[in-house]
């Protein structure tokens, strides 16, 4: 048995830090530490995930839709779904990952640079 402390959190101002709490021979659960005014860029998962917010409010965009995800919503989307997602609070976010996904991914996806305006 192992208890997983979701509330255990150091946000750094305007920054994604992710974390992950759970990876064993069932699934990978990662900790996102979505900071007030810090954006995940546009990406893709290459198999299905579930986005949970367990505290704060962020912004999730999906399909052309800039939805706002509250305490405790959950948005799921299938494979290949290109998304973003912003904090509007200092949020925890849960994000389920198939056991085939890879922590490597994410943190491509944090390392993306900054597109020029």
């Amino acid at each position: 048995m192992k208890i997983t402390q979701w509330n255990t959190t150091n946000f750094l101002s305007k920054e994604v830090k992710i974390n992950v709490l759970i990876d064993d021979e069932r699934s990978k659960e990662i900790q996102i530490l979505l900071a007030k005014d810090s954006i995940m860029r546009e990406h893709k998962a290459p198999f299905a995930i579930h986005v949970q917010v367990l505290s704060g409010k962020i912004w999730f965009e999906v399909q052309g839709q800039k939805l706002q995800l509250n305490t405790l919503d959950m948005i799921s989307l299938e494979a290949n779904i290109p998304h973003s997602l912003g904090g509007l609070e200092d949020s925890i976010i849960r994000l389920s990952l198939s056991k085939s996904d890879n922590i490597q991914r994410i943190n491509a996806i944090l390392k993306k640079p900054k597109m020029q305006i």
